[in-house]
């Protein structure tokens, strides 16, 4: 099978002939026709994110396509099902974690002992097949596209559970910090659950591309914020700390700040004139990552409804080393996703 290949930190992403993998105990074969690129495998590839384990490194956490074979006791998929592989397949269920009990969710990949996590410690999707476990894949609502599909599995997924933990409550302000991959998701979350929408952005060229996806009001940093009026809500998506510590000049008494988004590397830390009054508005900071498979199929359905709009640039299995160099410098608007 073809498949993008990394063959060591820093490397170029190649595409390859490797070997088809085949479905074991409580796995599916998946025949993969779309699978996104997120910041993350950029992370990976430049070794931020641990470097995946197996050879060759088969990166992607965005896949979806058909199963076309299932392995010895596998009873909810079957062959022709339409499904996706999220982030996080499962956990080892031994560890102290586990032994909790608790949704899978994103935090398994920090405080389970061996998670399966897509294309970091388990082959992932850039490829044309895929053996994931059964359990950790997630139906496809009938008339999404597999495009469409495959950067809600991720950035579609984060952004809903940012806008959802946030819980802003009727006739509040949500306001969206980085019109990217999970921005552009955020906006139309919150304008299309009927909430008056602020877009936050610097990039000129965002600003009209903005209230066409439901923003009223579109500013350029957290001072604007505040002369507007403000927000209850901040759905941080970008990757600045410094942007999304700024935003909180804008931020409501009571109000919440949710890091969507964040750069590893750089610390976050409030300005002075914010952190002075941080603890006396009540107000929250709050970090999100992908909460629950229920909220998973949710925002699936609300991208298959058509309510909401995944904006992608397609690219075919040939082109995937300048997709993901694209990625990484920032070119693309907004997901990039490849067919295979």
């Amino acid at each position: 099978m073809k498949a993008a290949v990394v063959s060591a930190v820093n490397a170029e992403w190649e595409l390859a002939d490797i070997p088809t993998p085949s479905p074991g105990p409580g796995e599916v074969l998946i025949r993969v026709r779309a699978s996104g690129i997120c910041h993350n495998d950029i992370l990976v590839t430049r070794g931020v994110i641990p470097f995946p384990p197996f050879s060759p490194a088969v990166l992607g956490h965005e896949p979806a396509g058909e199963v076309v074979a299932v392995g010895p006791g596998v009873t909810n998929r079957r062959v022709g099902d339409r499904v996706g592989v999220p982030w996080i397949q499962g956990t080892c269920g031994h560890c102290d974690h586990c032994a909790r009990n608790l949704p899978l969710s994103g935090l398994a990949a920090i405080r389970c002992a061996a998670p399966a996590m897509t294309g970091i410690t388990v082959p992932g999707g850039q490829a044309e097949y895929l053996v994931a476990r059964a359990s950790g894949t997630v139906p496809l609502p009938d008339g999404l596209s597999f495009s469409d599909a495959a950067p809600t599995l991720c950035a579609g997924y984060t952004a809903w559970c940012a806008f959802r933990k946030a819980d802003p409550r009727p006739f509040e302000r949500v306001a969206v910090l980085g019109i990217g991959a999970l921005g552009h998701f955020a906006v139309q979350f919150a304008a299309t659950s009927g909430f008056e929408t602020v877009a936050i952005t610097r990039s000129d060229d965002k600003r009209e591309l903005a209230r066409e996806l439901g923003a009223s009001l579109v500013v350029g940093n957290g001072e604007e914020l505040a002369a507007a009026g403000g927000a209850d809500v901040i759905v941080a998506t970008g990757s600045s700390n410094a942007a999304a510590a700024d935003s909180m000049r804008g931020l409501r008494p009571g109000g919440r700040i949710v890091l969507a988004g964040m750069d590893p590397l750089e610390p976050f830390a409030l300005p002075p004139d914010v952190s002075g009054l941080f603890f006396a508005l009540d107000q929250k900071v709050l970090g999100v990552t992908h909460e629950d498979p229920r909220q998973l199929a949710e925002a699936l359905e609300i991208v298959a409804s058509g309510r909401v709009r995944p904006m992608v640039e397609l690219f075919t299995a040939e082109q995937v080393a300048d997709a993901a160099a694209r990625v990484a410098k920032g070119e693309v608007r907004f997901t990039a996703v490849v067919s295979y």
